[in-house]
């Protein structure tokens, strides 16, 4: 079939875009990004594409919280567009990158299903020591339906966030979000690490997530949301200690999530 077209959202404060619509068309994906303002203009836009995206950044600044204002800006303007993606007819994709998990988590998508004595299952709190945090992390994949993590087993790469940390509302959250294998990609103790639901110390699990918890899929595995950012990993020559490698892969461990994406709709 012919290659698929991937939407990549943009809004104010954005600045992931380019390099994530660069990582799809690599994946042989055809690749427009397009402000939210545009879609809120013109909404038929959204049938040109099969896969949604929302890149890492700071969108409108994250006032308020971050993700929130886009969020609340697709709730009120561009429902029937969310509602396409993420239900529909099964046959869309939907990748929330950093900032985009974190609108996705706003919009409640990735806790959609998932019983809770609270109002919401889970959010995203601030890293427990307060502050921005940039640094290499390795992540372990679970027992997952996530689409995008068809066949892998681990990742090393770049986190770069303040408001990362996944908290549920209880332990009855973490174990029904994990026997449905939508914890799917964890922090882990090194490139051996295992995934283990006994929070890790910092920097091992960078924010002080629950359960190590990195990135959160939908019961379908079609829409995935990651605060670790694998467009930033792409190439081999851009993981730190490349020179020192006596062997260079292929590509950067970042790539495969994407080849997945493409993958899905041959």
């Amino acid at each position: 079939m012919a290659a698929p077209r991937v939407l990549v959202l943009r809004a104010p404060g954005t600045n992931c875009d380019e390099e994530t619509a660069y990582a799809f068309e690599q994946a042989g994906g055809i690749t427009e990004r397009v402000h939210v303002n545009r879609l809120i203009e013109n909404p038929a836009l959204q049938d040109r594409y099969q896969i949604l995206c929302l890149p890492g950044g700071f969108s409108y600044g994250d006032d308020i919280a971050a993700g929130r204002i886009l969020a609340t800006k697709l709730r009120q303007y561009l429902a029937e567009l969310v509602d396409a993606f993420v239900h529909g007819n099964g046959d869309r994709l939907v990748l929330g990158i950093c900032n985009g998990m974190q609108v996705l988590m706003r919009l409640g998508v990735l806790t959609e299903g998932i019983e809770s004595d609270n109002h919401a299952p889970a959010t995203l709190d601030w890293n427990d020591h307060g502050r921005f945090e940039d640094r290499w992390v390795d992540l372990v994949v679970d027992e997952t339906p996530c689409v995008f993590l068809k066949g892998i087993e681990r990742m090393y790469l770049p986190m770069a966030h303040a408001q990362g940390k996944f908290v549920a509302a209880g332990p009855k959250v973490i174990e029904s979000m994990q026997q449905a294998g939508r914890l799917a990609v964890r922090y882990a103790n090194g490139d051996h690490g295992k995934v283990q639901n006994e929070p890790l110390p910092f920097p091992i699990n960078p924010n002080g997530a629950d359960a190590n918890t990195a990135g959160v899929c939908d019961a379908s595995g079609r829409v995935f949301g990651l605060m670790p950012h694998p467009e930033r990993h792409i190439d081999p020559t851009q993981h730190p200690f490349w020179t020192r490698r006596k062997t260079q892969p292929s590509q950067g461990d970042g790539m495969a999530m994407f080849n997945n994406a493409i993958e899905w709709f041959s």
